[in-house]
């Protein structure tokens, strides 16, 4: 079953949008799975250990019917390392982006809902919680 359907506004179709509740996970590898391991140190990579939680909450997503893309500063010629060391640890995923900028300090600009969770440490479930934030004045 597809997670997309058509998306149309005034007889124009547009872009694809998920079905209701699915949710595109995009999980940075370096610093969030796992160890941060520079693209310098590929030998590293093969042999890093994933965090505690970060193969079974990114599997239960998966399972729940949610799209998971791995993305990472890992350049193209390390996409096979990449790729190997999700499948040996046992990520099931859809896609791997490769080439994200490096540095951090990422500001997401889109037309589609974004939702930003930054990682500190811990693998676990998401809770909710209240929190004040700034936005444009209306």
């Amino acid at each position: 079953m597809s997670t997309l359907k058509k998306h149309e506004k005034d007889g124009e179709i547009l872009s694809p949008v998920l079905k209701d509740g699915v949710v595109n996970y995009m999980i940075d590898i370096d610093g969030t799975i796992t160890d941060d391991v520079p693209n310098e140190d590929p030998q590293r990579m093969k042999v890093v250990k994933p965090y505690d939680g970060a193969v079974e909450i990114c599997n239960k997503w998966y399972d729940e019917g949610h799209i998971i893309t791995f993305f990472t500063s890992r350049t193209e010629d390390l996409r096979a390392i990449t790729e190997n060391w999700l499948i040996e640890n046992g990520f099931k995923f859809h896609h791997i982006l490769m080439n994200k900028p490096r540095g951090g300090n990422y500001h997401w600009i889109d037309n589609h809902k974004v939702k930003a969770t930054r990682f500190k440490g811990k693998f676990t479930e998401f809770v909710t919680k209240n929190k004040p934030i700034q936005v444009f004045e209306d």
